[in-house]
């Protein structure tokens, strides 16, 4: 496992909780390039809010603790 992906999964788990209140959860999928890529799963991956969500909340707070990701991306 990369160092990268290790951060990012460390950082998710902080995060984690948040989500699954809201009764959904994230899947670190890969870290490739800068590039994160992660699966929104239960709750989040039929709300219409999930881009949200992943924009301005988990990818915002993966960038905060993660200078080196260049984008987060649903898949």
């Amino acid at each position: 496992m990369s160092l990268m992906r290790e951060k990012v999964e460390e950082a998710l788990n902080e995060i984690r909780p948040q989500i699954e209140a809201d009764g959904g959860n994230v899947e670190l999928v890969d870290v490739e390039d800068g590039v994160v890529k992660v699966r929104l799963k239960g709750a989040c991956a039929g709300c219409p809010m999930s881009q949200l969500t992943l924009q301005y909340g988990i990818a915002k707070f993966l960038k905060s603790r993660i200078p080196e990701i260049k984008r987060v991306e649903a898949v």
